[in-house]
């Protein structure tokens, strides 16, 4: 099975789309949304993605992330670079801890994509 042509967050938001059940969506913009999907279809990340999503200040230490989890901080360090590099959070160094935050704009693509309208009466 061939992998899809990598295609960054930005250029899939130049890309993209209106919802599924509207219209094909583009390749161009499939290989990048599907990325971001795929990151978020694993529990863990998805719980991670939650976490950075809701931080009541917009950004959470990776400190404040890795006590919520059984695994170690290894495996959540691996977890958060797949999510950073589908383009779904960014990180920021300041002195020994990283801080992360949602990328909302590639958040609110994937919510558009998946938008259903109003049924149409039969």
């Amino acid at each position: 099975m061939s992998k899809s042509p990598m295609v960054s967050p930005a250029e899939a938001s130049a890309a993209c789309c209106a919802p599924l059940a509207q219209q094909p969506i583009p390749a161009p913009a499939a290989g990048a949304l599907a990325q971001a999907f795929k990151a978020l279809g694993d529990p863990i990340r998805l719980q991670l993605m939650s976490m950075i999503a809701s931080a009541p200040d917009g950004e959470i230490c990776v400190c404040d992330l890795t006590p919520a989890f059984t695994i170690s901080g290894t495996t959540i360090s691996h977890h958060l670079k797949v999510l950073r590099e589908a383009g779904l959070i960014d990180g920021e160094r300041r002195a020994s801890w990283v801080y992360y935050r949602a990328r909302p704009e590639l958040m609110r693509q994937l919510s558009a994509l998946l938008a259903v309208g109003e049924p149409v009466p039969a």
